[in-house]
């Protein structure tokens, strides 16, 4: 059977906050380890250095007076308060003299530094007791068999005495256990810690992400108004559901979007498509001319033209609201652009009644496309002088480009009804939007859309502002005062 780990233990929080805790723990045993090796080795270098002051003090004695004064001299300092270790014995190493009443078998038939250390008895401690005989202290002092442990120096006297100075190694070892019990203790507090903070902050994000789950199965299900929870912490959780939320908030405005259009398209489109059966209808009942055919056909022609261009609108609003174009953006100069759609639409103007004068106060470079600008200024114009001809005795139509402040304007002007209600002139820009007043003029409600697509992506904006009389349509391109 396959080992299951559990449930919380299958979670990246939980995984990645027990890989810290492992690796937490064997940095800190390591740390254990290094500082008491450190302690213990700093406490028997200083011990080293002692006795090998107390040698070089015995030696002097013994220049100065032999073996008596070398025995005077140990029998003193092996009386003192926290003595080290003095034995001076005869070659075949008998104790005559110091503050060691039986040592480990073995230490005095080598000179020089002890290598490991031994274990010894003092006077008046265990007595009766025999000194133990194993060569290794370590094992012998877990048994119970010895008191003590030391380091020393062993010499060899001229006349084959022996003399060995050294220091116990309660003290370091002492200190060792006490670095050993705080550094534990340290480890174990931190280690709690670290179960606690784990616990409670693992446990958080786990019930953060659980929420999150269970917001994004709601959505999944077709709640688009869901949103993602922010707790209000400002961590990374509450960030990444702010993102989604603002994403989902976009894709909710979208699909209202697309639910808008296709209303509007079933509505808007629903009345030529009519008209174009009714002709046809028409031209199948009865005995018709060939002229009054071709009166239809063409009729017909007219009305699929239209429908074609609206699909077309439409099309390219969509393009442009999603953020892209196949078009190649570039540098437009737009004085040549209102020069030229004022050009093409003057014979218009000049037919319905209708002054258009144009006014350009510099020349006035942006980065975009020239055909999508033209297209945008065309219906704009378009629109202007369609709804101020005949409505005014001497309708006019300004078309301006200038600067205001860091922006650039290309704005166009008409005196006719205008839209004085501020809320209509908001509903004016949305597609197969057509007010009241504009009912009687033929048209798909996509003018002020597209040019409102246009700018979104050329990162400007399409600004509707009263004309007193009149209405002025405002194109804002980004700029810099340096251009």
């Amino acid at each position: 059977m396959a080992f299951k780990l559990p449930a919380i233990m299958r979670t990246t929080a939980a995984r990645l906050s027990a890989l810290y805790l492992l690796l937490f723990a064997l940095c800190a045993v390591l740390l254990v380890l290094y500082m008491t090796s450190l302690s213990v080795r700093m406490l028997t270098a200083q011990t080293q250095d002692t006795i090998n002051e107390e040698v070089l003090g015995l030696a002097a004695g013994y220049q100065r007076g032999g073996i008596p004064v070398l025995v005077r001299v140990v029998e003193q300092r092996s009386r003192q308060p926290g003595a080290n270790l003095y034995l001076l014995a005869d070659p075949n190493g008998q104790i005559l003299s110091g503050n060691v009443q039986s040592i480990q078998p073995g230490v005095l038939k080598r000179e020089g530094w002890t290598e490991t250390p031994f274990s010894y008895e003092r006077y008046g401690e265990n007595a009766g007791r025999r000194p133990p005989t194993s060569t290794e202290p370590s094992a012998a002092q877990a048994a119970g068999e010895i008191g003590h442990n030391a380091i020393a120096v062993v010499l060899r006297l001229p006349n084959q005495m022996i003399l060995l100075v050294g220091r116990d190694l309660g003290e370091p070892e002492r200190f060792r256990s006490v670095v050993q019990r705080a550094l534990m203790g340290a480890l174990g507090m931190m280690a709690v810690g670290g179960l606690l903070i784990w616990y409670f902050v693992g446990r958080r994000a786990l019930k953060h992400i659980d929420s999150v789950s269970e917001a994004s199965r709601r959505i999944m299900g077709g709640d688009l108004s869901g949103r993602l929870p922010v707790s209000g912490g400002g961590d990374e959780f509450d960030r990444l559901s702010e993102n989604l939320n603002a994403m989902l908030a976009r894709i909710a405005r979208l699909n209202d979007g697309l639910k808008q259009v296709s209303d509007n398209i079933a509505h808007d489109l629903k009345t030529p498509l009519t008209r174009l059966r009714n002709r046809a209808e028409a031209a199948l009942s009865g005995k018709k001319s060939t002229a009054e055919y071709r009166e239809v056909l063409e009729g017909t022609i007219a009305e699929s033209d239209q429908l074609i261009r609206t699909f077309n609108a439409i099309l390219m609003i969509s393009r442009l609201e999603a953020g892209y174009s196949a078009e190649q953006l570039a540098k437009v100069d737009l004085a040549a652009v209102l020069r030229d759609v004022v050009e093409l639409y003057e014979p218009v103007a000049e037919e319905m009644g209708v002054g258009l004068e144009a006014t350009v106060a510099g020349d006035f470079v942006v980065n975009g496309n020239r055909e999508l600008i033209a297209q945008a200024l065309s219906n704009i114009v378009d629109n202007a002088i369609k709804y101020s001809a005949g409505v005014v005795e001497q309708p006019h139509v300004k078309v301006a480009l200038e600067r205001k402040g860091t922006e650039i304007c290309l704005a166009v002007s008409d005196n006719g009804l205008g839209i004085p209600d501020e809320g209509d002139r908001k509903r004016a820009t949305e597609r197969f939007v057509r007010l009241e007043k504009s009912r009687s003029q033929p048209g798909s409600g996509l003018g002020l859309s597209l040019a409102k697509a246009v700018m979104k992506f050329h990162h400007g904006r399409l600004d509707l502002e009263p004309g007193n009389p009149g209405l002025s349509v405002l194109m804002v391109f980004p700029g810099s005062k340096d251009e």
